[in-house]
């Protein structure tokens, strides 16, 4: 297919996939849980101390080592990520009616399950 058109679309489909699982879970877990436990806590505290000492530890032991490809010596990629760059530099405009479509569908999703204490289960 000319231009990874059919890539690109497999991708903004797989992002929509992907935020309406997080709406999901984020609308069960505050149906569950009203008062959610916030970044000043001891228990969130605890768990990001935690998540940077690993990645810590990662970056330490090998995590560091990225390969750099330079284009015309103006611009530097990393090899990995290179597919990745060029399909947001000429899918720009597709990605941000992707990423508004995206918005809208989340702000629908909040005011469809918006209820108090109820869940699925609220009196209609």
């Amino acid at each position: 297919i000319w231009g990874g058109v059919s890539f690109l679309s497999l991708v903004l489909f797989l992002v929509y996939l992907g935020g309406m699982m997080v709406v999901f879970a984020y609308s069960a877990a505050l149906v569950a849980e009203p008062y959610p436990e916030a970044w000043g806590s001891l228990g969130v505290l605890i768990y990001l101390a935690g998540y940077m000492v690993l990645v810590s530890i990662w970056w330490v032991v090998g995590g560091s080592e990225w390969e750099v490809v330079m284009k015309n010596g103006e611009e530097a990629y990393g090899s990995e990520w290179f597919g990745v760059s060029v399909m947001f530099t000429w899918g720009g405009g597709m990605m941000m009616i992707g990423g508004w479509a995206l918005l809208l569908t989340l702000f629908a999703v909040l005011e469809v399950v918006r209820g108090h204490y109820g869940g699925s289960l609220r009196a209609v």
